[in-house]
């Protein structure tokens, strides 16, 4: 018998826009949240694995950096896909209070306020790719043009390219 997924509230705000998407718990390793690991753990494709990042722009504020599990962002080329010219990541301990989601369960879904939201180029390769679900454990797998539509992400290049 399937154990019943608690819906998320990424996955409730996704319901209720009529966004189609599944949602498919993972076994996980608290000494080990990488993408990767995640990818593995599904038996798919780490290239359609997304990791979620929170940058500061230094005079455009926090955005969202939406990019494959194995790349690197390159935070010059996040900063100019932010109006910026300098970036960085977000310290750790500011992701939660900031956006309601901790290390391992950042979704770029139902943030806590909402924040410009910005897709590695090659999410669209894809029919179907995996985010977290705002939980550690728990990925959604959707289609990218229906999870960038409803967020209203830009499409560019955000990665390092030595990540190939």
């Amino acid at each position: 018998m399937k154990k019943a997924i608690n819906k998320t509230n990424a996955a409730r705000l996704l319901s209720g826009a009529g966004v189609d998407y599944e949602l498919i718990p993972y076994e996980v390793d608290e000494n080990n949240l990488a993408a990767d690991h995640v990818a593995e753990s599904l038996g798919e494709d780490i290239n359609r694995v997304f990791k979620t990042l929170v940058l500061k722009g230094e005079r455009t504020g926090h955005f969202v950096c939406v990019v494959p599990g194995n790349r690197e962002v390159d935070l010059k080329k996040a900063a100019r896909a932010a109006g910026d010219k300098k970036a960085d990541l977000i310290p750790m301990k500011e992701l939660l209070p900031l956006t309601g989601y901790i290390r391992g369960g950042c979704s770029p879904v139902g943030m806590k306020k909402p924040f410009p939201v910005f897709f590695h180029n090659t999410a669209t390769d894809f029919d179907y790719i995996y985010v977290s679900a705002g939980q550690r454990g728990l990925q959604l797998k959707l289609a990218p043009a229906d999870l960038i539509a409803y967020v209203g992400a830009s499409v560019c290049d955000l990665c390092q390219e030595d990540g190939l």
